[in-house]
């Protein structure tokens, strides 16, 4: 997490890059879901191929880029990290806007989080655009003991939405590399042949996140 004066540098710093070295795409992915889902922890997996059992809770918005290759092309994710808190949901929902693809979170070891994944749908078809992608993701799949949600209801769910569904794990690096580029290939099916129409896209909003002191066991 950064503090917000350097987010800002940082962040426009990224997008300034991104006009000077090539690449074929550049895809704003978004991660949302209930608080202490794991969202945080899946992020620090793909981007940086790392964990840790307790992490800062985030506040707002906090962001990662990890670049790709997919069927010959270079791709530029830019990943929204997004807070799961209720009060934070008027500053987390100008991020919906400009996304390609949104991942869905949910816990598997606590049911609440999976029924409020239509919450969350309701969030994206309110503030995303209507060509967006989705992608359903069951999260701590290792505790097995614990699970709650049984995957073949969750699968049907996603199903009758048409959309791709997984679950994971960020601690042991289960299927967490396979739903980043599951939901890439989506997007870039979606978007044909014309990577120059999203080629070097600039977003310009603001980053709120910051650390707070709590911590919590959310990662999984």
């Amino acid at each position: 997490m950064f503090p917000l004066d350097f987010s800002l540098a940082f962040f426009f710093l990224l997008n300034f890059l991104f006009f000077i070295f090539c690449s074929d795409y550049l895809f704003k992915l978004l991660l949302i879901g209930d608080s202490s889902v794991g969202k945080s922890c899946l992020l620090l997996r793909f981007a940086d191929d790392s964990y840790v059992d307790s992490y800062i809770s985030t506040i707002g918005v906090d962001f990662k880029i990890r670049t790709v290759e997919l069927d010959g092309k270079t791709i530029k994710l830019q990943i929204w990290d997004t807070a799961g808190q209720e009060r934070f949901r008027t500053i987390t929902s100008s991020y919906y806007r400009g996304a390609h693809g949104i991942i869905i979170v949910y816990d598997v070891t606590e049911m609440e989080s999976f029924n409020n994944v239509k919450q969350w749908l309701n969030e994206i078809d309110r503030y995303a655009n209507d060509s967006v992608c989705k992608l359903l993701v069951g999260n701590k799949c290792d505790l097995v003991e614990n699970k709650v949600v049984d995957t073949q209801t969750a699968k049907a769910f996603a199903d009758e939405l048409g959309i791709p569904f997984l679950e994971t794990s960020a601690k042991d690096s289960i299927n967490v590399e396979q739903a980043f580029l599951t939901m890439t290939g989506e997007i870039k099916k979606k978007m044909g042949n014309q990577p120059a129409a999203n080629k070097k896209q600039a977003s310009t909003v603001k980053i709120e996140g910051r650390p707070i002191e709590q911590k919590s066991n959310c990662c999984s």
